[in-house]
């Protein structure tokens, strides 16, 4: 259940990390200079991202894990010492309870939704070149196989 919690939470974060930029960029540049309204969305930014900005991505990730949210045994899967409602840093704590209950199904749930979220825009951008694009861009489909026989249009 935790690893399904850690996941859940990582997906809707990656969710909205694919969606925002979209819609708004950083003015500025980034540590290494280039300029965030230079960076592509989506996988296009894989190879755009500097080797320093993955170096800060990783070792950011890294100190959240190891130092921030350590795994205790003792309490449930996902209620880390450090962490609040939902997961936020030092957040405060919910009431024992049904809402409780209710609050911490929906978040399981929607973490699950945001796992197949992610993969799909992932798997779109990669077949159009767009997590939004037109399936018409993906000229490779099995689907076109037969589009220019007779009796197919």
């Amino acid at each position: 259940r935790e690893t399904e919690l850690k996941n859940g939470r990582v997906a809707m974060l990656a969710a909205m990390g694919y969606i925002t930029p979209e819609f708004f960029k950083f003015p500025g540049n980034c540590a290494s200079g280039v300029p965030f309204a230079d960076i592509p969305n989506g996988l296009a930014a894989l190879s755009k991202v500097p080797g320093a900005g993955w170096c800060q991505i990783i070792l950011f990730i890294g100190l959240v894990e190891k130092g921030l949210y350590v795994y205790d045994p003792s309490r449930a899967p996902g209620d880390f010492e450090n962490a609040g409602v939902l997961g936020a840093p030092n957040g405060s704590t919910m009431v024992e309870g049904p809402d409780k209950t209710k609050k911490l199904n929906s978040e399981l749930a929607n973490g699950r939704l945001a796992m197949m979220a992610i993969i799909g825009m992932m798997v779109q951008d990669g077949l159009t070149g767009s997590a939004w694009g037109d399936w018409a861009l993906y000229t490779d489909s099995p689907l076109r196989a037969f589009e220019s026989e007779l009796g197919v249009q």
